[in-house]
């Protein structure tokens, strides 16, 4: 692929999978020796800038990031954090819709490693199974801890929950600022970034419209 593809890709923000790109042999190695190598990556690109890291603000800095890269920022890349999505039967017969609502997204632009900031509002109807509602928060974190596209994690969200809960009838929508827009390039503070994922019945016009009725309802219970 030429420098100019990747320019252009990088710029429109373009998935070219909606599968995570990673290699096969993403984890033959472990977390403390990723940890060390990113250590000293982290400590080559400070020193190639100009930075002094015998000081005492920066001595520490190389590290701080290595083990935030791996233990934080991009935990979601090994599937061994990939939490387990218990799901009970539906017992009281509930047959609306459930909405989770204003679910915190932090995550990393794939193309400049810049945080994506937002909210996701995720919904489902029971086929005879629910999940808890943790669980919902947890799997928009998961696939938020990575190096990520936000359409791809609107798709990933919503794919993981339709296994999880055994039924097409899943729905995503998020709602996002990417600072590789806010605070580079176009330099744009005010815009933001929606992306929607709809599955099974949600896909029907008076389900969808439900759905994004209870995104516009006050959650402000102070």
């Amino acid at each position: 692929m030429k420098d100019e593809r990747f320019d252009e890709i990088g710029e429109s923000h373009i998935g070219t999978s909606a599968k995570t790109p990673l290699r096969n042999d993403a984890f033959d190695i472990s977390d403390s020796e990723k940890i060390k190598r990113i250590e000293q990556d982290v400590k080559n690109i400070l020193e190639t800038l100009g930075m002094d890291l015998t000081d005492d603000s920066l001595k520490g800095t190389p590290k701080r990031v290595a083990e935030a890269f791996v233990n934080e920022i991009f935990m979601g890349l090994n599937p061994k954090n990939m939490p387990k999505a218990s799901t009970f039967d539906n017992n009281y017969k509930y047959g609306e819709m459930l909405v989770e609502k204003n679910i915190v997204v932090y995550s990393t632009c794939e193309h400049h490693l810049l945080p994506i900031v937002g909210r996701a509002h995720v919904a489902y109807i029971s086929k005879g199974k629910v999940i808890g509602l943790s669980k919902m928060n947890r799997i928009v974190e998961y696939f938020s801890k990575r190096p990520q596209v936000q359409e791809r994690l609107t798709m990933q969200v919503v794919q993981a929950l339709q296994n999880a809960l055994g039924t097409e009838d899943v729905a995503c929508v998020i709602d996002a600022k990417h600072l590789c827009v806010n605070s580079r390039g176009v330099k744009d503070i005010d815009s933001s970034t929606v992306t929607a994922e709809y599955g099974g019945r949600f896909k029907e016009k008076e389900i969808k419209r439900e759905f994004l009725d209870y995104l516009r309802m006050d959650t402000d219970f102070e």
